[in-house]
C-alpha cells in the first residue's frame, strides 16, 4: 500500500511538457489553461508514431509539411506562367501565318495582273479622279518649288539693297559734293527695301498655304487612296481564290475551305466598299478646299507683286491687311524665350 503511494506520488510530481521533456509547472489546472488559451506551436509539434518509446524514424516535422506545399504553389504558378507564355507564342504564330498566306495571295493577284491573266476590280470614275489629283499635286508642287526659288532670290535683293542704301548714306555723309545725289539714291534703297520686306511677307504667307495644301491636305488624301488601293488588291486576291475553289470538286473538305474563303471574301469586300467610300468623300472635301485656299492666295499673290512694282506702297500694305498678314518687326526672326515657354 505505501509502495503503491510512494509510485503515484513520484508519478505526479513528474510534468511533461508537450515535446515530451521534462520541466515544471504550478499546477495541473494552469497547464490546462494554457494550453487552451494558446494552443499548441504547429511550427515545432511533431506526430509521434508508436508513443513515448517511438524511435524518431516516425517523427515527421511539421515544417517539412508547409515547404512542400510552398513548392507545390510555386510549381503551379510557374506551370500558369509557362501557358500564358506558351499561349503568347501560340498567338504570335497564328499572326505570322494569317500575315503569311494574305501576302502570298496578294502577291499572287499583283503578279496576274501585271502579265493580263488576272482580273481585277476597276471603279472608272474613281480610277479618274485619282490620276487628277495626283497631276494636280505634280503640278502644285512645282508652284511651290518655284515660290520658293522666288522668295529666296527676292530675299538676296532685299538684302542687297539693304547694304547699298546703308553704304549710299555713309558716302553722303563723307561726300560734300556728292551729298545730295548719294542721298537721293540711299532714300530709294531704304523705301525699295522697306517695301521688298512687305512682299515678302505676302509671298512667305502664299508659299506657306500651297505647302499646307500639297504636303497635308493632298497627302492625306493620297495615304487614304494608298489604303483603298490595297484593300482593292486583298479583295480581288480573295475572290480569285474564292471562284478557284467554287470551280474545283465538291466534296467535304473543299466545301468547308469554300465556306472559309466565303467569309474572307465578305470581310474584304466590307473593308474595300468602306475605303471606296473613303475616298470618295474626301477627294469631293478636296476639291472644295483646293478651290477655296487658291481662290484666295492667288489673288494675294497678284495684288501684292502688281502694287510692289507699280511702286504703290499704299496699295501693298493695303493688300496684307486685306489678308490679315502681320509683318514680323525687325530682328524679330526668332521668338523671344518667353514666346517659347
Amino acid at each position: 500500500m505505501t509502495d503503491s503511494i510512494m509510485s503515484k506520488a513520484a508519478t505526479m510530481e513528474i510534468p511533461i511538457n508537450s515535446n515530451g521533456d521534462t520541466g515544471t509547472l504550478p499546477e495541473d489546472d494552469s497547464l490546462e489553461q494554457q494550453v487552451m488559451v494558446s494552443g499548441p506551436n504547429l511550427n515545432e509539434t511533431s506526430i509521434v508514431s508508436g508513443g513515448y518509446g517511438g524511435t524518431a524514424e516516425g517523427i515527421i516535422a511539421t515544417s517539412s509539411i508547409k515547404g512542400s506545399n510552398m513548392h507545390h504553389s510555386s510549381s503551379s504558378s510557374s506551370m500558369t506562367a509557362e501557358e500564358t507564355t506558351r499561349g503568347v507564342a501560340v498567338e504570335k504564330l497564328e499572326t505570322m501565318r494569317k500575315w503569311g498566306l494574305n501576302t502570298y495571295k496578294c502577291t499572287k493577284q499583283m503578279i496576274s495582273e501585271r502579265f493580263g491573266r488576272g482580273s481585277r476590280t476597276v471603279d472608272l470614275e474613281l480610277e479618274a479622279q485619282i490620276e487628277v489629283l495626283r497631276d494636280t499635286k505634280r503640278k502644285y508642287e512645282s508652284v511651290l518649288r518655284l515660290a520658293r526659288a522666288l522668295t529666296n532670290h527676292f530675299y538676296n535683293m532685299v538684302q542687297t539693297q539693304h547694304a547699298l542704301g546703308d553704304t549710299f548714306a555713309d558716302l553722303s555723309q563723307k561726300s560734300p559734293e556728292l551729298r545730295d545725289e548719294f542721298g537721293y539714291n540711299a532714300e530709294t534703297q531704304k523705301l525699295l527695301c522697306k517695301n521688298g520686306e512687305t512682299l515678302l511677307g505676302a509671298i512667305n504667307f502664299f508659299v506657306s498655304s500651297i505647302n499646307t495644301l500639297v504636303n497635308k491636305t493632298m497627302e492625306d488624301t493620297l495615304m487614304t487612296i494608298k489604303m483603298y488601293e490595297n484593300a482593292r488588291l486583298e479583295f480581288d486576291a480573295y475572290r480569285s481564290d474564292l471562284e478557284e475553289l467554287s470551280m474545283g470538286p465538291r466534296d467535304a473538305v473543299t466545301m468547308a475551305r469554300i465556306d472559309a474563303a466565303q467569309q474572307q471574301y465578305q470581310v474584304h469586300k466590307e473593308k474595300y466598299e468602306r475605303l471606296r467610300s473613303d475616298v470618295t468623300i474626301k477627294l469631293k472635301f478636296l476639291e472644295e478646299n483646293k478651290v477655296k485656299v487658291m481662290h484666295k492666295q492667288l489673288l494675294l499673290f497678284h495684288n501684292a507683286i502688281s502694287a510692289y512694282f507699280a511702286g504703290n506702297q499704299q496699295q501693298l500694305e493695303q493688300t496684307l491687311k486685306q489678308f490679315n498678314i502681320k509683318l514680323r518687326p525687325p530682328g524679330a526672326d526668332k521668338p523671344s524665350w518667353l514666346e517659347e515657354q
